[in-house]
């Protein structure tokens, strides 16, 4: 009989900061079965179905990041308490001086780990003092559990939610493991109210499930890291080396890469809460196909914009002040929301147009509706999804871009070395990618009747068909998987 290597068992289970658990790495597939089984045992009561799963959400963000899952509890505990306080306390002065509090602690350690390296870089740029970095590591996943923090203490506050009394409930909710690492960014209002309705997972559910979490796979493994490894990676570390031909293609291809690697996440922890009887909402809705950037964003990580939207541009002001003003807020807005995706120019430079692009779009509108001219033309429709998916990948170049020269670069290839004549040899060497982005922009087009339509019919098939595609596909990810797991986009800032 093979004999059982204890050592390396006991040191798999272990966090490895070479080796974080991801969605696509081979040991989440064994977590994963284990979680299941374990779950679908305890699911029918509803005290042994939140404290499992909250011990395997922890577990897995101590896998994903060490002993950082600290920060997830002293978060959970913080809030939890000054939630509840808020809610019991009748003086408005001192609601509102809990909720500083809240938003100070929240905020303070976002952006003590994300932030303090950055301004010390400027610091250290603009002034004779010479500071040292203290190169701090950026806890996964911190970005996400704030804003869901912040967004249930200020629902408190407006006395729009009711906080839970129990402190297992909120921390299932700040931990669930699905949705820990990339989102989406959930509301405890939606959420929470699950948690008291009986477990239930009808085909239907098993269905969807299935469907989204494959999906997600397929997106992040076949399309996104295949193109990010064999093209966008090896293009963005030195794009001097490459003609502006393959700096387009290249963009091209991170607008993919990024929308596979991030929606597909998003796929995955939303079918996995689906299989576990709880519903969130979708993040992406193919954004590619959007006809303006105003459009663009109420279909590009939902949870996000609706987030900027309630707790940042609305208490702005919004549109409440006058069209000027409103302008003014939508730039702030995304200029903040460029700045929480890192610390770094490139993010605040890209926040910055899209602000701008937002606030122009504002007024091409509003001119239209003076003028009633009719923008709802094929022809109109069809150029502005091409503008707007243009102007898009022009920003993705500061996003992807390691510094702002790097930006420079890629765009000064683009304009000053396309070298067209090359395009032969370019094609036989990238026609296994340029072949994976194809399948990726066409399935990006399937219409949303189409997918509702596959989990229909899912949901008629039996058990062991299931069995037979999940084994077909995963023979599948075999095949095009790279030699190790891809970080995701969004974990690499």
């Amino acid at each position: 009989m093979p004999s059982i290597d204890f050592e390396k068992v006991w040191q798999s289970i272990l966090y490895n900061p070479k080796e974080p658990l991801l969605f696509n790495s081979g040991f989440f597939i064994w977590f994963f079965a284990v979680f299941i089984i374990v779950y679908s045992a305890v699911a029918q009561n509803r005290n042994a179905r939140i404290y499992t799963f909250t011990l395997f959400s922890l577990y897995f963000f101590y896998k994903a990041c060490g002993w950082f899952v600290g920060l997830v509890l002293l978060s959970a505990v913080v809030d939890f308490i000054l939630s509840n306080t808020i809610y019991r306390v009748q003086n408005k002065a001192k609601k509102k001086a809990l909720l500083i509090l809240s938003v100070v602690i929240n905020l303070g350690l976002l952006f003590f780990f994300k932030y303090t390296d950055f301004f010390i870089a400027i610091i250290n740029d603009f002034s004779s003092i010479k500071l040292h970095p203290l190169n701090l590591l950026l806890p996964i996943g911190i970005s996400f559990y704030t804003f869901e923090n912040l967004s249930y203490t200020v629902d408190v506050y407006r006395g729009h939610f009711k906080p839970v009394r129990r402190f297992m409930d909120y921390l299932y909710f700040l931990s669930f493991f699905p949705k820990l690492m990339m989102g989406p960014i959930v509301r405890a209002a939606d959420f929470l109210p699950q948690l008291n309705k009986p477990y239930f997972v009808s085909k239907q559910d098993f269905a969807d499930g299935f469907y989204l979490i494959f999906s997600g796979l397929f997106k992040k493994i076949v399309i996104s890291d295949f193109i990010n490894v064999n093209l966008v990676g090896y293009i963005f570390d030195d794009p001097s080396r490459h003609v502006g031909l393959e700096c387009l293609l290249a963009v091209y291809g991170y607008a993919l890469v990024i929308y596979c690697d991030f929606s597909g996440y998003s796929d995955m922890a939303i079918g996995i809460a689906r299989w576990c009887g709880i519903h969130i909402p979708p993040n992406f809705n193919s954004p590619y196909q959007s006809k303006s950037i105003t459009e663009f964003w109420r279909r590009w990580h939902i949870s996000l914009s609706s987030w900027l939207r309630d707790y940042l541009y609305i208490p702005l002001g919004g549109s409440r002040k006058g069209k000027v003003r409103q302008y003014v807020n939508l730039f702030i807005t995304m200029l903040l929301g460029g700045f929480w995706h890192g610390a770094s120019y490139n993010f605040i430079i890209w926040g910055g147009m899209h602000g701008s692009a937002l606030s122009i779009d504002k007024v091409k509108m509003y001119i239209g509706e003076k003028l009633k001219i009719n923008g709802k033309t094929f022809l109109m429709q069809a150029l502005g999804v091409l503008v707007t998916f243009h102007f898009v990948c022009f920003c993705w170049i500061f996003f992807k871009a390691s510094s702002l020269s790097d930006a420079k670069v890629v765009l000064n290839q683009i304009t000053g070395n396309f070298d067209f004549a090359s395009w032969k040899t370019i094609f036989s060497t990238y026609q296994n990618v340029l072949l994976i982005m194809l399948l990726g922009f066409i399935l990006h087009g399937i219409p949303k009747s189409t997918e509702d339509k596959v989990k229909a019919g899912l949901a008629k098939l039996p058990l062991a068909m299931y069995v037979v595609i999940a084994l077909l596909l995963f023979f599948l990810f075999l095949q095009m998987k790279t030699a190790e797991p891809v970080m995701p986009v969004y974990l690499q800032f």
